[in-house]
């Protein structure tokens, strides 16, 4: 149900994607991680387009991380900063953080092994369905999106929209 990749840059880090739907408990979990008990990024699913995103974001996290360039206070938040197209980090939140009414969420850790034990307290926590991570495009709203990356009809003809949003969040330091 839970994604583990290897970060290819940084083979000692690895990077476990978990998706749930039908969540109750968002305001609790949001409070948790706000409070630092519980050491995760919780990200809004429909603003996903493709778990591949969410690598995107945690590889350069632990890039700027090894470098001492964060903007933010830790590696979770910086996941969901390098999410956003803009460098508005309170925007990042409000648009990619989970609110307290969402029913779904992306639970996103960063982690040096196989820590099994770190997963299952995360799922006991969510009270709500783990789906496949490969799910993520059914609670994507592509109209907000689109919207928010200012994703062109003519930009969607030559590349899609994981194209264009990956494209736009790599750029936003340089643009």
């Amino acid at each position: 149900m839970h994604l583990t990749q290897e970060l290819e840059l940084f083979p000692d880090y690895k990077v476990t994607q978990m998706l749930f739907k039908e969540v109750k408990n968002a305001a609790a979990l949001r409070q948790s991680a706000v409070e630092g008990k519980l050491q995760c990024a919780l990200i809004n699913p429909t603003m996903l387009v493709n778990h591949f995103q969410v690598l995107v974001a945690a590889n350069k996290a632990v890039h700027l991380q090894k470098t001492g360039k964060m903007k933010t206070r830790n590696i979770y938040s910086e996941i969901i900063f390098n999410l956003s197209p803009t460098n508005n980090i309170s925007e990042a939140f409000k648009r990619f953080g989970i609110s307290d009414g969402d029913d779904g969420v992306m639970v996103v850790l960063v982690h040096n092994k196989d820590e099994t034990e770190l997963f299952s307290d995360i799922v006991a926590k969510v009270d709500g369905l783990q789906v496949p991570v490969g799910d993520i495009s059914s609670l994507s709203d592509h109209a907000k999106i689109k919207k928010l990356y200012k994703v062109t009809p003519q930009e969607e003809k030559c590349g899609t929209l994981l194209d264009a949003v990956v494209c736009r969040m790599a750029t936003k330091d340089v643009m």
